[in-house]
C-alpha cells in the first residue's frame, strides 16, 4: 500500500516541510505503507487549468496528466495542513479540483498545524470537500496548535502524545486502505 503525504502550504517561510518531514520519518517508521511525499510548493500545478471537467478524465496538460498518476497509484493520504483564515490552504484546494475519480474510496488523515485551534478549522472544512470526492477521513488526527513553539533552528520537537497520535492516524490507515482497495477493484469492473 501506498501513502501520499501532501504538503500542503506553499508560502515562503512555511514551517509545513519541516512538519511534513518529521512526519514522513514516523511514517516510515510505521512500516504500514510504502511512502511517497507530494510537497505542492515544487509541484507547483498552475491554477486549474483543464478545459475538461475533471470527472471526464481526459486531461490535457502533461501537468495534469501526472498529477493524476500519483494520485491514481496511492492508497492512502495524509494532508499536512496549515489554517489560514479558518480554512485550508487555496493550493491544496486547487490540487485536489485538478481531478476527481482518482480520489475515491481512499482514506485520508490530516496532520494540522496552527494557532490556538491548531488546524482543526481547516480540517473540518477539507472534509466537506475530502467526503464529496468519495474519500474516507480517519477520525484519528494530528493537531498541533501554538506549534511555533514546538519548532528551533534544529527543526521539529514533538511531544509524546503528538507522536502518539501521529501513530494512531497511520495505524488506522493501514487498517481502512486495504478495505477501501477491495471497494476500488469492485469499481474499476
Amino acid at each position: 500500500m501506498l501513502l501520499q503525504i501532501v504538503i500542503a502550504s506553499t508560502r515562503p517561510g512555511r514551517i509545513g516541510a519541516v512538519i511534513g518531514e518529521w512526519f514522513t520519518g514516523v511514517a516510515k517508521e510505521h512500516g504500514g505503507f510504502d511512502v511517497e511525499v507530494t510537497d505542492l510548493k515544487t509541484l507547483d500545478l498552475p491554477f486549474h487549468d483543464e478545459p475538461g471537467h475533471p470527472m471526464s478524465g481526459k486531461y490535457e496538460h502533461q501537468h495534469t496528466k501526472d498529477w493524476s498518476a500519483t494520485v491514481a497509484r496511492s492508497d492512502a493520504f495524509v494532508f499536512v495542513l496549515p489554517e489560514y483564515n479558518h480554512g485550508f490552504s487555496a493550493p491544496l484546494k486547487n490540487a485536489i479540483d485538478f481531478l476527481h475519480r482518482e480520489w475515491a474510496y481512499k482514506p485520508v488523515g490530516f496532520v494540522s498545524y496552527g494557532g490556538v485551534a491548531g488546524g482543526t478549522r481547516a480540517v473540518q472544512g477539507l472534509k466537506e470537500v475530502v467526503t464529496t470526492l468519495r474519500m474516507t477521513p480517519v477520525t484519528e488526527g494530528v493537531v498541533l496548535p501554538m506549534v511555533r513553539g514546538l519548532l528551533d533552528d534544529e527543526g521539529f520537537h514533538p511531544t509524546e502524545p503528538i507522536s502518539q497520535s501521529a501513530t494512531a492516524v497511520l495505524d488506522e490507515l493501514a487498517k481502512v486502505a486495504p478495505a477501501l482497495a477491495t471497494i476500488r477493484g469492485g469499481a474499476e469492473r
